[in-house]
């Protein structure tokens, strides 16, 4: 076998970057001198442990590989050692930590961090290798992989996610990523039928889960259908998100920093919209009851807003009418707009970004129930 040095300079200082980059580098380099057999291995139970980790197991079972190829300064080349048998196989979880309310995540990590510091070389370096597998697993494949695109910020936000239109003509050709296939009983025998994303959709990372266009309109079936996209988006980063919690050094990886990338716009793009969408339903339902005379006895509202902190969809509530016997009239959701926007400009759970976009569906609210001639151009 052709020696492999594991030698990676360093700074003197480096930085917390550059200290990920490194050990991400050392634990590729160390993971690609195994034989293939042993890579294999590697590769399955890296496998499952990833997916006990999102298929709600009470328990996680691996191994560890009977050998691996490590660094040996002695002769200044690698070696193969052997792991001990009584060590290879693993298992976490189980009914104590269930009856104990522990967390299956951190019990994984506990573990293998114990493993990784056993005085045993083989150990050590089997069980840091079952995490780097487990990891890639996580970022190669369990996400889909998707587009290469461009997002611009918004003026004093931090978060790209406004997609940049590709310079490219559009290919009259429809391409696997430029549409999704179908297949009905009718067409059995026939092949797949792409139909074509709309050009917008494609400016994202995952077009499939694309929900509203630039202006808010739904762009699928159902809001039902548009909540699912944003579930789905969010599991995505969940995914990403546990593989940095069981090893930091996977956020050097390019493949993590595109899937996270591309994905992040793409969600906080559709969550907002679909935050905007609600908002309008809400506006027209207190109109339409309104006219029926159906908000005589109170009005509390639930806004919808999507926090770009939490990555997800989450609710500002406040009241507008107090209970009882007391008529509607269009000035108090100004009034209570307004109030609310003074409260959330200066909540400072709020980051800039999320704060700006819950003023935004405010003052939305507030422009619906405004006089004709009050509102602004």
């Amino acid at each position: 076998m052709e020696n492999t040095q594991f030698h990676i300079s360093s700074d003197e200082n480096p930085g917390p970057t550059k200290i990920l980059d490194q050990e991400y580098q050392r634990q590729q380099t160390l993971y690609q001198a195994q034989p293939n057999i042993v890579q294999r291995f590697l590769d399955a139970q890296g496998r499952q442990v990833a997916e006990g980790l999102f298929g709600r197991a009470a328990q996680i079972r691996f191994s560890l590989p009977d050998r691996v190829v490590v660094e040996a300064p002695q002769i200044d080349q690698s070696a193969t050692i052997s792991v001990p048998q009584n060590t290879r196989e693993q298992n976490v979880g189980g009914w104590r930590l269930r009856l104990s309310r522990g967390d299956l995540d951190e019990a994984l990590r506990h573990r293998l961090a114990e493993l990784e510091q056993s005085p045993d070389l083989a150990v050590s370096v089997a069980a840091s290798l079952v995490r780097h597998g487990a990891v890639l697993h996580m970022v190669y494949h369990m996400l889909p992989s998707g587009r290469t695109v461009t997002y611009q910020v918004r003026e004093g936000e931090t978060i790209p996610c406004i997609p940049v239109a590709g310079a490219e003509p559009e290919s009259a050709i429809t391409m696997s990523s430029d549409a999704i296939a179908e297949e009905g009983d009718s067409d059995e025998g026939r092949g797949t039928l792409q139909v074509p994303f709309v050009p917008y959709a494609r400016r994202f990372y995952l077009p499939q889960w694309v929900a509203f266009d630039d202006e808010d309109n739904l762009l699928v079936g159902s809001l039902k259908e548009a909540e699912a996209h944003l579930a789905s988006m969010q599991n995505f980063t969940n995914i990403l998100h546990a593989a940095s919690a069981l090893a930091a050094y996977i956020v050097a990886d390019a493949e993590y920093q595109k899937k996270r990338y591309g994905m992040l716009g793409q969600m906080v793009n559709q969550g907002r919209a679909l935050a905007r969408y609600k908002t309008r339903d809400i506006i027209a339902k207190i109109k339409e009851r309104a006219e029926a005379d159906n908000l005589n006895r109170g009005l509390s509202l639930s806004l919808p807003y999507f926090d770009d902190q939490k990555l997800k969809l989450d609710i500002s509530s406040f009241e507008v009418i107090p209970a009882g016997r007391i008529m509607f009239v269009p000035a108090f959701v100004v009034r209570a707009a307004r109030q609310e926007a003074a409260k959330v400009a200066q909540d400072t759970r709020f980051n800039a970004s999320t704060r700006r976009h819950l003023l935004s569906e405010l003052a939305l609210l507030e422009q619906a129930f405004l006089p004709s001639d009050a509102k602004s151009d």
